[in-house]
């Protein structure tokens, strides 16, 4: 459910076919994000899920594997 979510978040964002999307998916080196990119990502999981993601946990949060296993620790 998590990497689903997380995966269609990335994939609207990025504007990009969520199939090539994998939990390996680094943010910065495969999707080009910065670091304004990353913190609308985060401001949209935190909706998403409802919960608060804090900057530390953040920076920790480079592939969409990391997203999903934090997410999931939280639920």
């Amino acid at each position: 459910m998590y990497f689903e979510k997380v995966k269609n978040a990335l994939a609207q964002q990025f504007e990009l076919d969520p199939d090539t999307i994998t939990p390996e998916t680094n943010l910065i080196d495969d999707l080009g994000a910065d670091s304004l990119d990353v913190v609308e990502l985060i401001m949209s999981l935190e909706d998403e899920f409802g919960v608060t993601i804090s900057d530390e946990a953040a920076a920790q949060l480079y592939t969409v594997g990391k997203i999903v296993e934090y997410l999931e620790n939280l639920g």
